[in-house]
C-alpha cells in the first residue's frame, strides 16, 4: 500500500490559537528521585530523561482541575481573542487522548462548560497525537462546504495519572531495566490544553489561510506504542524509525504538489523529544533555527503539542510567512498541513 491522501483547502482561515498551561511544574529531576533505588537496581543511569529526551520538565493539572477544564478555558480564550460570536459557532470538535469514560464523548463535557449553542455539532476525533491537525482538516472540509461558518477545536491533557500509576509500578522489586526503557515515554508526556478557531476566508480577511494538507497512514506498525489510564509501553527505537520512513515517504511523495523543499518561514514540528527533533532536522533538510521548540518544558503535550507550540508563535508570524505543521500520531500516521499566515 502507498500513497499520500492530499487535500487543498479552498475558504478556511485560521482565526486564533490559544492555550492553557497547567500550573504545577514537575521536573525531570523530581522523577528521577523516585526512581533512583530502580535505576541502580537494574543499571541504569538517572538523568535519562533530560539526557536523552532534552525534557527538562513538565506540567500537572492542579488539584480540582482536569483536563476537561483546561480544554474548556482554551476553548474559552479562542473564542474571545476570535471576536467571534458563540452562537455562530457550528461545530466543537475535541481532540482529547485524555478522557476519562468510554461514553459519553469527552467533547459533550467541554460544550456544556462552555455552553456553545445547542446547534454546534460536538463530538471527538481522536487519532493519538495527530488528532488535533486532523481535527483541523476536518472542521476545515466542513466550513469549505458551506456547513458551518465557524468551528472551534479544542484539546486537553492530562499525564499526571499515568505517570504516578507508571512511577509506582516502576518501584516495585521485579521490575526490569527492560520494563524501564518500554515505559520510558511515559514520563516524557506533559499536560496541557489547547484551542483554534477557525472561519470563513471570505468573511475575515484577517485569518490565517489554510492551503492543503497530506497525509499517509502505516498501520502496520499499530503495535509500537500502544498507552491507556494506567500504562504505555513503547517500542522507542521501532517507533522512531518506522515514523521517520513514513514522514519521509509522505514528504517525497508531496512534492509535486507543494514546493515544501524550498523552505517555510516556520515549521512546527510535534513535540515529542530532542532526538526526534534533530532526526527531523536532518532528513529533512530543515533549517533548525526556524523549529521553535516546548518539549524542554513542557514535554510531550500529545495532540495539544502542535498547536500549543504555534500559539507560542503568534506573535513572531508576520503577514505572507508560510507555516507547516508537521503531526504524527502512533499507530501510525502522518500529516503535515500549510498555514499562509
Amino acid at each position: 500500500m502507498s500513497g499520500n491522501a492530499t487535500h487543498r483547502f479552498r475558504n478556511t482561515s485560521v482565526l486564533t490559537v490559544q492555550t492553557a498551561d497547567a500550573s504545577q511544574v514537575i521536573t525531570s529531576d523530581a522523577l528521577d528521585e523516585q526512581l533512583a533505588a530502580t535505576y541502580r537496581r537494574v543499571g541504569l543511569r538517572p538523568g535519562m530523561l533530560e539526557r536523552l529526551a532534552g525534557i527538562r520538565e513538565r506540567r500537572w493539572w492542579a488539584d480540582g482541575v482536569t483536563f476537561v477544564d483546561g480544554a474548556a478555558m482554551a476553548g474559552a480564550k479562542a473564542i474571545s481573542e476570535s471576536g467571534v460570536d458563540p452562537a455562530s459557532i457550528g461545530l466543537m470538535i475535541n481532540t482529547s487522548v485524555s478522557r476519562r469514560w468510554l461514553e459519553p464523548s469527552t467533547a459533550v463535557a467541554v460544550h456544556s462548560a462552555l455552553g456553545l449553542p445547542r446547534s454546534a455539532q460536538n463530538f471527538d476525533v481522536t487519532n493519538a497525537c495527530l488528532g488535533f491537525v486532523n481535527g483541523m482538516e476536518l472542521a476545515a472540509a466542513m466550513i469549505d462546504s458551506g456547513m458551518v461558518d465557524h468551528a472551534l477545536i479544542v484539546n486537553g491533557e492530562d499525564s499526571r495519572i499515568v505517570q504516578e500509576r507508571t512511577i509506582e509500578r516502576l518501584q516495585g522489586p521485579d521490575v526490569t531495566s527492560r520494563d524501564v526503557i518500554a515505559q520510558f515515554a511515559t514520563l516524557t508526556l506533559g499536560s496541557g490544553a489547547a484551542a483554534m478557531v477557525l472561519g470563513r476566508s471570505d468573511q475575515h480577511p484577517e485569518g490565517h489561510r489554510l492551503v492543503g494538507s497530506v497525509s499517509r497512514a502505516g498501520t502496520e506498525h499499530h503495535e509500537l506504542c500502544i498507552g491507556d489510564n494506567d500504562e504505555m509501553r513503547t517500542d522507542l527505537k521501532g517507533l522512531l524509525d518506522a515514523g521517520i520512513a513514513l514522514s519521509l515517504d509522505m514528504w517525497d511523495e508531496a512534492e509535486p504538489e507543494f514546493d515544501w523543499r524550498r523552505g517555510m518561514d516556520r515549521y512546527v514540528i510535534h513535540q515529542v523529544s530532542k532526538v526526534h527533533t534533530a532526526t527531523m532536522v536532518a532528513k529533512f533538510g530543515i533549517d533548525e533555527s526556524k523549529v521553535p521548540l516546548t518539549f524542554p518544558t513542557r514535554g510531550n503535550l500529545g495532540p495539544a503539542a502542535v498547536p500549543f507550540t504555534l500559539a507560542g508563535q503568534q506573535d513572531s508570524l508576520v503577514d505572507g510567512d508560510r507555516v507547516l505543521l508537521m503531526g504524527i500520531g502512533s499507530g501510525l500516521n502522518a500529516s503535515c498541513l500549510e498555514i499562509a499566515w
